[in-house]
Order: C-alpha cells, then structure tokens, then sequence
C-alpha cells in the first residue's frame, strides 16, 4: 500500500499548486457531462454525478464551470464519449493502468501508445497488468472535515474494510461493490468530499532505483496530462523518492 499512498499524496499536493488548473478543469467538467448524460441530472439520485461535482468542488471549480458542464450533457448529445482502459509496463518495467474518456478511440490509444515507447516501456492488451493489482473503492475526506479517531469509527460504522489517515486527507477503502453504500452512510456526516472512485491498488509494489524514479514519476505525468486520460495507476514504490 506504501507506493500507492505515496503516489496519491504526490497528485494530491500537486494538484493544489497546479499551474494547469484549466486542464484540471477540462478533465473534471468532461466526467462531470458523461455522468450526467448516462444519468440523472440530479446529484442526489447520480451517485457517479454527485462524485464528479464533490471531486470539482474539491478542486476549487467555479459553481458555474460546474452548471455549465451538466447543461453542456443536454446540448451535446452527439458526442459520444467512452470509458476505456489500457494497460502495459513503463520504464524500469513497472505496471501501469491507464484510465481514459474519449470521444475517439483512435486519437487516445495513439497518444498512450507514443508516451509508453518514447519512456522506453511497451503498452499490452487488456489483463497484461490488470493482475498485479485490486479494484477498491476509495473515498477521499479532507482532514479539516474530521479528527482521525472520528474517521476511524466512522468508516467501521459505514461498512468499509479500512482506515488510513495521511498527512492532509483521510483514505476509507471498501469493496468496489459496496462504494456508493459507504458514501451513502458517510454523507450523513461529512458534507465535503475530495473524491470517491474505483482504484486499482497494486498487490506488490515495485522498487525502483532512486535515480530513475524521478523518470518514472515524468512518465505518469505525461500520461496524465493527455488530455483524453482520466486516472493512471502504477505498482511503482514511491517510498524511495
């Protein structure tokens, strides 16, 4: 779990100070529409949309990016957006889960395929590195929204199988199954959210020399600056940073 807490609390602080918060934006109000499109316009009865919105408000969006987002769902119906997933290994050989919603197939596997040979790695097909790792579901909740005993019992009383508290935010995991009914339950108490997604938890993490991981976290970034990718999961250990 090391590595992927590390990895977590490094996207978690990046994304306060990131100077691409347009393209933070752009990624947020894309998920936000596709939600919104598949289901009802009402967050209270759209687990996936009352998601988004929370992961946007936690990101500081305007209220108003976030109105125009769930109304661009019913002006934009032409486009039809999917949720894909590509897999394969990253230098040093490291696992990696790439997460994509697109509007052309093509265009997104192009792009992944170019940043995995260019770091010296190779994209697989489906299930080549799906088995290192384990879907969770994975809530985020700020620290300054409850105390670490609070959480604990909390997360017990909720039905989640566990507890983390980080340096700013507290991590509750679950089934992925059971997601939306210990957010259900949470939401009785926590107001703010900072995400609540399906993740793929690596197994075993993978060391990496310490001067090559600097290239390893490039990478993933590049990855997740496409625009058309949503999520990148790696078995990497960040512990060594």
């Amino acid at each position: 779990m090391s590595g992927h807490s590390k990895w977590a609390s490094i996207k978690h602080s990046k994304g306060k100070a990131d100077k691409q918060r347009s393209k933070i934006f752009s990624k947020l109000s894309k998920e936000i529409s596709v939600a919104a499109k598949l289901g009802d316009k009402d967050p209270d009865l759209n687990p996936r949309l009352r998601s988004a919105i929370q992961a946007a408000k936690s990101a500081n969006m305007p209220k108003d990016n976030i109105e125009r987002a769930i109304a661009k769902s019913s002006v934009n119906t032409e486009a039809n957006y999917e949720n894909l997933r590509y897999e394969g290994f990253g230098p040093n050989k490291i696992a990696v889960i790439v997460e994509a919603l697109t509007d052309n197939k093509n265009r997104t596997a192009s792009n992944v395929r170019t940043i995995f040979v260019k770091s010296g790695g190779n994209l697989g097909t489906q299930g080549s590195a799906s088995h290192n790792f384990n879907q969770r579901g994975i809530i985020k909740i700020d620290k300054k929204e409850i105390s670490d005993e609070q959480i604990l019992e909390l997360a017990i009383e909720s039905g989640a199988d566990e507890c983390i508290s980080h340096d700013d935010y507290h991590e509750i995991q679950c089934t992925m199954n059971e997601i939306y009914n210990v957010k259900k339950n949470l939401e009785k108490i926590i107001a703010n959210f900072i995400s609540t997604e399906i993740e793929w938890i690596p197994l075993n993490n993978v060391d990496v020399e310490k001067d090559k991981v600097e290239a390893a976290i490039e990478f993933l970034e590049t990855l997740e600056d496409d625009d058309d990718v949503q999520n990148v999961y790696s078995n990497i250990n960040f512990e060594n940073k």
